[in-house]
This record gives structure tokens, sequence and C-alpha cells, in this order.
């Protein structure tokens, strides 16, 4: 079994930024930027991109096929249920959540928290709680086992089937283990998702700053280059 698996939630569809998913930037799809950025840090059959069953997402399953890359489809409307057996489809013991539209993930913190999912000690760790961290920069790992133990409550709200995680934060367990940022407290709350077209403008000025593979940019260097950019 393999101890930690990274899911990719994405959908092709989008009200405020149609086929964002696929959009590219420096010449390279969204996805790809994601992925990418990961697979420097994990085995590539240890990622998985899990979009839903419907036609609409049949480009984003063309796109793995095509990269390479494992594809679960699942329910369009449970993405708890998506995630969960995305999860399970490669038999990992936690699964992380990055959702399609985090292109700037920080793969060190990333790292980090992976290291304390390994000891097995946490059912749940999260850099979500209070938003410490920028919008755009979520990572939360579950173990499945534990995941499995509450999804039937999950499907009961239709809320909670699709938001994935927020039956853990409206039902906390002393053993959660949150991940603050309290070195650089200006980055609270900053919106680095890619929802709409402001953010896709943002994003590719951001990228004409970028000097070196984004994997080895952290949080703060991000947010340097947003200084930067505004200050032009």
């Amino acid at each position: 079994m393999n101890t930690i698996g990274i899911v990719i939630l994405s959908r092709f569809n989008s009200n405020r930024l149609p086929g964002k998913a696929l959009i590219e930037i420096n010449g390279k799809p969204v996805l790809k930027h994601i992925y990418d950025s990961i697979s420097t840090l994990v085995p590539t059959n240890q990622i998985t991109i899990a979009t839903s069953e419907e036609m609409t997402d049949d480009p984003i399953a063309d796109f793995c096929s095509q990269n390479d890359i494992n594809c679960y489809r699942g329910s369009l409307t449970n993405v708890a249920l998506r995630f969960f057996e995305a999860g399970k489809s490669l038999d990992y013991k936690y699964a992380t959540r990055i959702n399609g539209d985090n292109i700037f993930v920080d793969v060190s913190l990333l790292k980090s928290m992976i290291e304390i999912a390994k000891k097995g000690i946490y059912p749940f760790i999260s850099n979500v709680k209070d938003r410490t961290y920028p919008k755009g920069m979520s990572i939360e790992i579950v173990s499945l086992d534990h995941y499995d133990s509450i999804l039937k409550e999950i499907n009961k709200s239709k809320y909670h089937k699709e938001h994935v995680t927020s039956y853990l934060y409206e039902h906390p367990l002393n053993e959660y283990k949150y991940i603050y940022n309290t070195e650089f407290p200006e980055l609270a709350g900053i919106q680095l998702a890619l929802d709409d077209p402001n953010d896709l403008k943002r994003t590719r000025n951001i990228f004409r700053k970028l000097k070196k593979p984004l994997a080895e940019y952290k949080v703060k260097d991000i947010y340097n280059i947003i200084k930067s950019i505004s200050n032009d």
C-alpha cells in the first residue's frame, strides 16, 4: 500500500472561467503545471487527477491519457465520494486533496505535511483552518480509513458532498493536526486560486516573473513577485 497519494480534483466546466483546467500558461495547461510541480516530490504513480464521469469532463480524461497521468472518473455532484474513491483506486493509506485550480501549490509545504502524515498519528492534517495561508495553496491530507468512517455522515449533506472536507472542520477531533502560517502573517487569505479572468491575468503576470521551475517557489517567493508586479 502506498502511504500517501495525491488526488487533484478537477472539472473542465467553470462558470467564471470556462475550461480553466486546461488553459495554457507559458505553453503548458494549468493541470500540467500542478502535476509537474507535485511530481518533483512524489512518484507519478501516486498522483491521480479525479474528474467526473460527465461528457463535459472528457477533455480532462483525454489530457490525462495523452500525458500518461492516472485519471479517476466518478460522481459529478458527490465530490467527496469521488475524492475517496480516487484515493482508494491506487491503494493509498492517506489521500492528499489538491484542487485543480491551485497552480501555485507550495511543494516544500506539501513535503513537510506529508512527513507529518507518514508518522500515522493524525487522521487529518490541514493548512486551511483559519486561512493563514493564501487561497490557492490549500493542502489537506486525510486517512482514508477515517474518511470512510465519516462518509455516511458526509453523504447526508449536499454541502458536505460538494465541499469534500467541510464535515471535518465542523466536527473536529482532538487528533486533527492544523498547520498555521505564523512566519508571514501578511499572506493570510491572499487570493492565488485560479477562479476568474482577473485571477488568470494575475497568474500570467506572475509567470512572466518566474526565473526557475515553478516547483522551486515557496509561498513567500510568490508573494514577493506579486508585490514587485504591483510596484512596476
